[in-house]
This record gives structure tokens, C-alpha cells and sequence, in this order.
């Protein structure tokens, strides 16, 4: 088991392991870039199997609470399985998380892999202080960058990262605990008990498809909440087609973030290569980082 000051880190992955495909969130659409997550899995030389709900449909959800929560829990479960691939995101994954609970310390951790919906998994998994992986989901795999694809299996199986660069919007520097995100699904997760500790984060935040506008109204909810209180630096990658309304008298949703944040007084560093509709660098959650708001680097502590 490798240790951190932190979060538990699951065991580092070697080719020839097991790995298992669920769908916790929305039902699969896209078989074709499916099956090129597949391959890509394989090429590396590891097993993967399908959990009972993979091509499961229950209106947008792939299959009802029930069998997505039940196939969280096979996976997790599975002796043989070293780490769980989220299939896809859309939406879903807090749903099967009511009333659940992590089999701790009886079952050895495991990596959790994906983004988006699976904000809520990843950080369901931080409140009980155990490490997972923001990084592509299966079908979203193949469209990577070939530095991206080796950034994310460079890290499951060495542990080590290189540093991302972005762009400062406010200088200082900090070191905390890294806390991935999708903006709009770790909204409503605010003060439910999926909510992890923002005690000495460093939160890195990501969002598609919503109106500067509806930003500007979630940011606020967190300052009304004082959620940013505790909150060491922000790192903010892609606000893909985040566009205004055509023909409002909107402001853009970079003048919305930096409205939002610029006056927190800590580093800020936006324009780091993660999220949606580009590459999305392997962002560990739980892993001690230093965000450099003069630089414009985000490093990972060893």
C-alpha cells in the first residue's frame, strides 16, 4: 500500500491486472467510443471485465438506483478488481450514493477513475479519505492526446506526475490537498454527506455547457456558504462551450470567474489542460500538490 500524509492511496496498478467497467451515472450511448476505451486498456495489457449494468437502461440512467448501485458495490467487492473505469457520465451518480457506505477497512481501496457525474463517487471516496483519479472516463479515452492517455497510466502505476501548466490570475503560492471537480455537480453536493473537508484544498474546478450566468449563480452559492473559507488556492480548467446566450448582454464566463474569485485573496491559476471537449490531464484527488500562482504551475508533491 503506498501511504500519504492524507488520503490512503490504493495500490499502484501492474499491467496484467484486472480492472471492471461500470456505468454509475447516465445509460451508454456511445458503444463506438466504448470499445476504443477498451482497446486502449488492453494495449496496456490489462483485464477488463464489465460490471452487470454496463449496457443497462432505466430512462437517461444505465439501469435504476438499484443495479448501479449494486454494481458499484460487485467491483468494489471483487477480490480480483485493482481498479473500477467509469463508462461514461451524463448523470446519475449521487442517486445510487444515498445511505451508502464505503466497506472500510474490510476491503482493500481501489482506484475509482473517471470525471464529470463522477464528481460525486470521487468525492464520496474523499470524505472517507481514500485517493481516486479525475481523469478521462472509457468513452472519452480515445480522444486524448497520446500524452494524456501515458500521463494517466504513467501515474497508476509510478505514482508520479509532472506539473501542468496554466496561465496567473493571482500570484502567492499554497500547498494543500487537491480536490477535483465538476463545478455544477459539486454544487449540489454542498452540505450533503458526500461533501468532503475544504480544510486546506487546493480545488480545482472544470465545467460544459452552462450560461456564465448559472456559473456566476453557483459561485455565489458557495461564497453565501463560506465555502471558500478554508480553501488554500483554486485551479480552473476548461469552461467549455460556456458561451453567453446569443444576443444577451452577458458577460463572458471568464469575467464571471474572475468577479467570483479574484478577490480571495489566494493563487489562482486558470487554463490548465482538464475537463471537457479537449485533453483531460489525470488530476489525483487527495494527492499533496503546491499550486504556484506566479508561475502558473500546478506540482505534485512526491
Amino acid at each position: 500500500m503506498v501511504s500519504s500524509n492524507f488520503y490512503q492511496l490504493p495500490p499502484l496498478l501492474v499491467p496484467g491486472d484486472t480492472v471492471k467497467a461500470i456505468a454509475p451515472s447516465g445509460a451508454l450511448k456511445e458503444t463506438a467510443a466504448l470499445e476504443a476505451g477498451l482497446n486502449i486498456w488492453r494495449s496496456h495489457e490489462y483485464k477488463v471485465k464489465f460490471g452487470l449494468n454496463y449496457n443497462k437502461r432505466f430512462g437517461y440512467l444505465a439501469g435504476d438506483d438499484n443495479i448501479r448501485r449494486q454494481a458499484l458495490q460487485d467491483a468494489w467487492q471483487d477480490p480480483e478488481c485493482q481498479a473500477i473505469l467509469c463508462i461514461r457520465g451524463g448523470y446519475g451518480g449521487a442517486r445510487l450514493l444515498e445511505n451508502w457506505q464505503w466497506d472500510l477497512p474490510s476491503i482493500k481501496p481501489k482506484w475509482i477513475i473517471g470525471f464529470s457525474d463522477v464528481t460525486a463517487l470521487l468525492w464520496s471516496l474523499a470524505t472517507v479519505k481514500i485517493a481516486s483519479l479525475h481523469a478521462p472516463v472509457l468513452t472519452t479515452l480515445a480522444q486524448e492526446p497520446q500524452w494524456s492517455q501515458e500521463r494517466m497510466f504513467n501515474y497508476l502505476q509510478t505514482g508520479k506526475l509532472d506539473p501542468l501548466q496554466g496561465k496567473t490570475w493571482q500570484g502567492g503560492t499554497a500547498s494543500g490537498i487537491l480536490l477535483p471537480a465538476n463545478l455544477t455537480v459539486a454544487t449540489h453536493l454542498l452540505k450533503t454527506p458526500l461533501q468532503p473537508s475544504f480544510d486546506g484544498v487546493i480545488l480545482v474546478l472544470e465545467d460544459v455547457t452552462e450560461y456564465p450566468y448559472r456559473i456566476d449563480r453557483m459561485l455565489t452559492q458557495w461564497r453565501l456558504m463560506g465555502a471558500f473559507a478554508r480553501v488554500k488556492g483554486i485551479a480552473l480548467g476548461r469552461f467549455s462551450r460556456c458561451e453567453p446566450y446569443p444576443g444577451s448582454n452577458s458577460w463572458t464566463v471568464e469575467e464571471v470567474l474572475r468577479d467570483r474569485f479574484t478577490d480571495l485573496n489566494i493563487p489562482i491559476v486558470a487554463d490548465l489542460p482538464f475537463g471537457h471537449d479537449g485533453a483531460n490531464a489525470a488530476l489525483p484527488v487527495g494527492q499533496k500538490v503546491t499550486l504556484d500562482g506566479d508561475s502558473g504551475k500546478l506540482m505534485f508533491d512526491e
